[in-house]
């Protein structure tokens, strides 16, 4: 009954609720929104078809992170269905991290949930637009009690030793914060490039890639290195972890690979799309977005080098703006689950997570875990 009536009563969460086993259905209600010029809708449909381990007997438990309500982002509605015996929606972990739990009380048979939601992204462009046109630093720099977490170390994200000294060097005598900001995304897109061979989006781990002077890596690695080196310069940063969702528009005059696509009729097929971007907090502006690995991402796509010009114009761009063929999940990095996982802490949640029998399942594989992913805009 606790939980019942937590779920009822959390600030950010609706009608999910406590639901019942073998085909139960729940609705987290949104208010109804009519898209608005300049932005673009998406229904995203998830199905998943747990594969426990052969022999595995005991519980599933499957963690699904879901999309948030952001300043670039508006959830319009939510649903759920499947054969477990339990499912809720859940933001109770460090980083209030939204997450769809279920659970099924033996690994036998057909383990299935289907998720579907509707979603209304805008662009973020706060630098092409002009808003720091006029940017000018606060004589005393102060963060907000939200924002200071985002300057700490955790064990993936280190902010001492020589996370500490390459951000020194980078930023040098500089102290205008928005102006180290870009030194370090520059020396980020400048010195890193995109692996191939990485499995999934990486996995962010900021001193391993400093110490052996292997720079490569996927965008969790890229972003994660932003976001490290800007905590130790002083700048809060975090990771932010989503997933591609549609065809690029802005960005797809300068690839049609690199950054998302769907077909003639609005439909993407997903399953394979999670892309880690960055955010850094401006003292007396706000949080501003980055996407460091997209801008090596497309220089591997396409073939080109760093002085190419459409290599320059997607850096540049990348650095205060933001396409929204994109969803945001969450920013949770080295943290537990809520419940709480055998498994723990967890690097990233941006993949499915489940485990049988305290087990996990391989998350960065769909075909082995069984899930597909499909969205489709609404033109």
């Amino acid at each position: 009954m606790q939980r019942r009536d937590f779920l009822k009563n959390a600030a950010l969460l609706s009608a999910a609720g406590i639901v019942s086993p073998l085909l139960a259905t729940s609705v987290e209600a949104k208010p109804a929104i009519t898209a608005t010029e300049g932005r673009r809708r998406f229904t995203v449909t998830q199905n998943y078809d747990v594969k426990a381990p052969q022999g595995s007997a005991g519980v599933v438990k499957l963690w699904i992170p879901l999309p948030a309500d952001m300043t670039f982002q508006h959830v319009c509605s939510l649903q759920f269905e499947g054969n477990y015996q339990d499912a809720y929606i859940t933001t109770g972990n460090a980083y209030g991290a939204k997450t769809l739990f279920a659970t099924w009380p033996n690994a036998n048979g057909q383990l299935t949930l289907k998720l579907e939601f509707v979603i209304e992204t805008q662009d973020w462009e706060p630098r092409k637009n002009g808003e720091l046109d006029n940017y000018r630093v606060p004589e005393v720099i102060q963060y907000p009690a939200e924002v200071k977490p985002f300057l700490l170390s955790t064990p993936h994200i280190p902010v001492d030793g020589l996370v500490k000294q390459t951000a020194d060097n980078i930023v040098a005598n500089e102290t205008n914060p928005l102006h180290k900001a870009h030194k370090i995304y520059q020396w980020v897109t400048d010195h890193m490039f995109r692996n191939p061979d990485v499995i999934g989006c990486g996995t962010g781990d900021v001193a391993t890639i400093l110490k052996s002077g292997d720079l490569g890596g996927k965008c969790t690695d890229i972003s994660s290195v932003f976001v490290a080196l800007a905590r130790a310069a002083g700048i809060p940063a975090k990771e932010v972890f989503g997933i591609r969702v549609g065809q690029a528009i802005k960005m797809g005059k300068y690839s049609h690979k690199a950054f998302g696509s769907a077909d003639e009729h609005g439909v993407a097929n997903i399953s394979g799309g999670q892309h880690c971007r960055a955010m850094f907090y401006l003292a007396g502006f706000g949080w501003l977005p980055a996407d460091p690995g997209d801008v090596t991402k497309m220089r591997l796509v396409e073939k080109k080098d760093k002085q190419d010009p459409a290599s320059q114009a997607v850096n540049d761009y990348l650095f205060g703006n933001w396409e929204m063929n994109w969803i945001a999940f969450n920013y949770g990095r080295d943290f537990d689950l809520y419940p709480v996982a055998e498994q723990t802490p967890l690097n990233d949640f941006a993949y499915p997570y489940a485990e049988v029998d305290g087990d996990p399942v391989n998350f960065y594989d769909p075909k082995v875990f069984a899930y597909d992913y499909k969205s489709t805009e609404q033109r």
